[in-house]
């Protein structure tokens, strides 16, 4: 039986995941972060992206979109508080493009840096959506 530890993902609505994993892969502040079993402890902010969760005894990755938050790593525990969380498979494509041309938009018409920061931010959380959604696409879902 392959090692594994209990993962939770959670966002300030509900709880999104909730258990073992053999491997977690996310977006960390510094970059990428891959967390197996034994992972030394560590806390992080995350970017957004996607995390994704490598199931005991599954081919296929669960696969959940965080815009920011928290990484917690202790021994046998890893926590991911995000301030936003969705499902792989409840993303939606077109929400997403909306939301990028917006943000861009707002970028070419801003009138304060806070609209510039803000819409800045929203680009970013909507390419980090479809690039989730394009992972989810190549791996056949």
């Amino acid at each position: 039986m392959a090692m594994t530890v209990h993962v939770d993902i959670v966002s300030a609505e509900e709880q999104i995941f909730s258990g073992l994993a053999e491997f977690v892969a996310l977006p960390g502040e510094a970059g990428e972060l891959g967390i197996l079993p034994g992972h030394m402890p560590l806390m992080t902010r995350i970017k957004p992206g996607a995390v994704r969760v490598k199931l005991p005894n599954q081919t296929d990755e669960e696969l959940v979109f965080v815009a920011g938050g928290l990484l917690e790593v202790q021994p046998g525990l890893v926590t991911v508080l995000a301030d936003t969380a969705i499902r792989g498979k409840d993303l939606d494509e077109a929400k997403a493009l909306e939301a990028k041309q917006k943000a861009e938009e707002a970028l070419r018409n801003q009138t304060a840096k806070l609209d510039y920061a803000k819409a800045q931010a929203e680009l970013i959380e909507a390419i980090a959506q479809l690039e989730a959604i394009n992972k989810l696409r190549k791996r056949g879902h």
